[in-house]
């Protein structure tokens, strides 16, 4: 695929760093698969949009639709299959930057026992991992590369940082710049986790307040639609078949 695309001259480095970027804040490692990614961008409109035109112009399978509504629905396979890729590894990081998101606070619990109890940063990270690892198994693997890369790595600066640019979430921002500060400036690495930690928890809470604040509008819809009118029917049903029976006699 790599060749195909260099050949057509539509592969960038920089547009594979991108993408390198996104599959890494999904969850995958294997950096060759960008090439696929861009690749899919490439073949998708073509299989799925030729398909389409052959349906559309060729069969009659859509004879009833109007020439507007044809080519709309042409032009939207074309764009759906090119943005396909895109819109999967999207998916991806959201639902893994949710997942991290929700064990953070625990994590940083964690952390501070682990500190508080004279643990180096390296084996706290790799305390929090194992702890951490069937609960939130997403936020256990990043921590254990972390202190993996902690153990190896000349500059501890540099493993933080991978932190927070394998994890797309300011929460974790938060945290690689407090731990960065805390190894350069010797602070007490205990306190700020706590105060973070507790941060993270009203955050939570105010997520979750904001959502059960939504509920009332959110269940008006179906109120209206389902519930309104079977209430409707059950309450006027004997009436109107009193009525029914009133005005045939």
């Amino acid at each position: 695929m790599r060749k195909f695309l260099q050949s057509m001259k539509v592969l960038q480095e920089s547009q594979v760093k991108v993408v390198q970027l996104k599959m890494l804040q999904a969850g995958i490692r294997r950096k060759e698969w960008a090439v696929a990614v861009i690749f899919g961008r490439l073949v998708l409109p073509i299989v799925f949009g030729g398909t389409m035109i052959f349906l559309v112009y060729g069969t009659e399978m859509f004879k009833d639709w109007s020439p507007i509504k044809a080519y709309g629905l042409v032009a939207g396979t074309f764009i759906l299959a090119y943005k396909a890729p895109d819109l999967y590894l999207k998916n991806a990081v959201t639902k893994r930057s949710h997942a991290i998101r929700k064990g953070l606070p625990d994590a940083l619990d964690l952390l501070v026992i682990c500190a508080e109890a004279g643990l180096t940063v390296d084996a706290a990270f790799h305390r929090v991992s194992r702890e951490l690892g069937k609960a939130y198994p997403e936020l256990g693997e990043e921590f254990s590369l972390t202190a993996i890369e902690l153990g190896f790595l000349t500059d501890r600066r540099q493993a933080f940082e991978n932190l927070a640019t394998r994890i797309d979430l300011d929460a974790i921002r938060g945290v690689v710049t407090t731990m960065i500060q805390t190894e350069k400036y010797g602070t007490p690495l205990a306190s700020a986790l706590r105060v973070l930690s507790a941060e993270f928890r009203n955050e939570r809470m105010m997520r979750a307040e904001e959502k059960a604040a939504r509920l009332p509008a959110i269940m008006t819809v179906p109120l209206i639609l389902f519930i309104l009118p079977v209430l409707f029917i059950v309450i006027l049903g004997p009436a109107a078949c009193s009525i029914n029976d009133a005005l045939i006699k």
